[in-house]
């Protein structure tokens, strides 16, 4: 299904509060939050929508409490969205089970599509199919330059929010922040598989551990199996695909193989753990991905991107009334409390899942003191309230 919008001909205007650039969470979230504020907003996308990312899917319950903070509590089940209850890991042979107190599995065609509805209910515009370029500052204003492959013009905004994905395409030139990569930062792959095996039943992330990476597994509302693994370099210097490195990571966990993996038509994405610095520029301001990621872990690179796009909301509505040089550096400081402190244990989760002897070390751990992970994963699934990040 194409994405329409009714808003094509506010799309039109020439001025703008507020274009936000990239429509996955991030992005829409900024836009409704500032939208629901009166500011007008142009929604700006590289690509046509819906589309699927190389994402595994899942929400937990810290994405799922930002959504309810904003009245998009039911987005997730109503784009197809299925509940998560289990979370099974397998590393050398052993597999180990444990309860997850909330989650969903979404397809993130549907789920961004949602999201982006919601965005233009409350009156933003949505360009899909359109490169936006920032050019250079003045004062007042940033000049956008919007091409859509058959036409190419240039609008103003007050503000622009740049929410474009790991690769950070769109930062201007003048406005290049250091974006350092981890050594050895480890590749995403993901893949869609219409047969799949009754051996990865609904409900549960299944996640396999082997020498070159992990690889997760959840099965969708339509019964699509999708899978998502993290791969080193290393294991693609030498022409293999993530198809047969995935099917070999499959097999060292001691899980079952999946038909048509290793030929499955797989899409990667540049490395996965980096960071940004400064989160933007004169009237400019970085969030989503394109701000810093690091390999995630049970639904959290998606919570994170849902709560950078609520929390930008104030500090965008301030830079519209007096924009202040400072504001980035205050964006940055919101965006550490919020989403980089908690990304800190999933930089430990990767270490962990690195080496097999921590890997069985923890989850045996995990199964003698059982009150202490459910503590940990109760943090993990709590939403923080909208206030912090104000």
């Amino acid at each position: 299904m194409t994405f329409t919008t009714d808003s094509s001909i506010d799309a039109e205007r020439q001025a703008w509060d507020a274009i936000v650039v990239g429509a996955g969470p991030a992005g829409a979230m900024a836009a409704l939050g500032l939208a629901r504020a009166g500011a007008s907003v142009l929604l700006v996308e590289k690509f046509d929508f819906p589309r699927e990312k190389v994402c595994g899917g899942c929400l937990n319950g810290r994405a799922l409490g930002v959504l309810d903070s904003v009245g998009l509590g039911t987005v997730a089940s109503q784009a197809g969205g299925v509940p998560i209850e289990s979370f099974r890991l397998g590393q050398g042979g052993r597999a180990w089970n444990l309860e997850l107190p909330a989650g969903m599995a979404v397809s993130r065609g549907p789920f961004d599509q949602a999201l982006v509805r919601a965005a233009t209910d409350s009156g933003a515009s949505f360009l899909p199919r359109t490169e936006a370029r920032v050019a250079s500052p003045s004062r007042e204003v940033l000049r956008v330059e919007l091409e859509d492959g058959r036409t190419s013009r240039t609008v103003e905004a007050r503000v622009v929010l740049l929410a474009t994905g790991l690769s950070g395409r769109g930062i201007p030139e003048w406005a290049r922040p250091d974006a350092r990569i981890t050594p050895g930062s480890r590749i995403g792959a993901g893949c869609f598989l219409d047969a799949t095996p009754s051996d990865y039943p609904g409900g549960t992330i299944h996640m396999a551990v082997g020498r070159d990476g992990y690889l997760g597994l959840i099965r969708l509302a339509d019964g699509r199996l999708h899978a998502a693994a993290a791969i080193e370099p290393s294991a693609l210097n030498g022409g293999i695909g993530p198809g047969p490195i995935a099917d070999r990571i499959l097999s060292e966990a001691g899980f079952p193989s999946v038909a048509g993996l290793r030929e499955a038509r797989w899409k990667g994405t540049v490395a996965l753990t980096r960071q940004t610095h400064p989160l933007g520029d004169h009237r400019l301001l970085i969030l989503g991905d394109a701000a810093g990621y690091v390999e995630p872990f049970t639904g959290e690179g998606i919570a994170w991107a849902l709560e950078s796009g609520r929390a930008i909301v104030p500090i965008a509505l301030q830079a519209l009334k007096r924009w202040e040089p400072s504001m980035v550096d205050q964006w940055g400081a919101i965006h550490r409390r919020l989403v980089r402190r908690r990304q800190s244990f999933c930089r430990a989760a990767a270490i962990v899942l690195r080496r097999p002897v921590l890997v069985r070390a923890a989850l045996d751990a995990a199964a003698w003191i059982p009150g202490a992970t459910a503590q940990i994963l109760q943090r993990m699934n709590t939403s923080r309230p909208l206030v912090e990040a104000s």
